[in-house]
């Protein structure tokens, strides 16, 4: 076995182990649609989007993308990503993290204004999230979601990933894609 195959499983060791780490971490969570889809079919999806859409094959970043929610979302905290999977991914998965102490409105904003300050890597993870989400809500409006709601969350997306232009051509197109033909701009010129 060459070093770089050696490197390479390696690599697909630690991509695994946070698959399941996130799993687990997911287990009991559920989607707001009305199969109540298991929620890991979520940071699986953005992973899948960053590798088959976004051409991604860098590991930590994919490792990002399928952890991005377990510290906002379950009871992992940021030192058991640091401890488990080391600096990077935990500064990817910190990154995307929103401070939940924080009132909604405030969170959202935040991420309009914080999203052309991330790494490419966090940039790349964001971009896939907000595009799982919107297919999502194209595919089925969540359990207590009005239409304007849904519209709301449409254009809030197009200013977060307007701050993300020139990260990935290919998922801004995609993004481009399914904002338009629900009558969204992006890039939006309001930030």
């Amino acid at each position: 076995m060459t070093l770089q195959q050696v490197a390479r499983m390696s690599g697909m060791k630690e991509l695994v182990k946070a698959i399941n780490f996130a799993c687990i971490k997911h287990t009991d969570q559920r989607r707001k649609d009305s199969c109540k889809t298991p929620y890991i079919n979520h940071p699986v999806g953005v992973m899948h989007i960053l590798c088959d859409e976004g051409g991604v094959t860098d590991i930590p970043t994919l490792m990002g993308a399928v952890l991005h929610d377990t510290v906002e979302d379950t009871d992992t905290s940021p030192e058991e990503i640091l401890l488990e999977f080391g600096e990077e991914v935990a500064g990817i998965v910190k990154e995307v993290t929103d401070d939940k102490s924080l009132p909604k409105a405030e969170r959202k904003r935040l991420q309009v204004v914080n999203a052309p300050h991330k790494s490419e890597k966090a940039k790349l993870v964001k971009l896939a999230d907000k595009l799982y989400n919107l297919r999502d809500l194209s595919r089925e409006t969540p359990e207590g979601w009005t239409e304007e709601r849904v519209k709301e969350y449409r254009m809030w997306s197009s200013r977060v990933c307007t701050g993300l232009v020139g990260t990935n051509a290919q998922l801004e197109d995609c993004l481009l894609k399914e904002l338009t033909s629900h009558g969204v701009t992006f890039p939006c010129s309001e930030k």
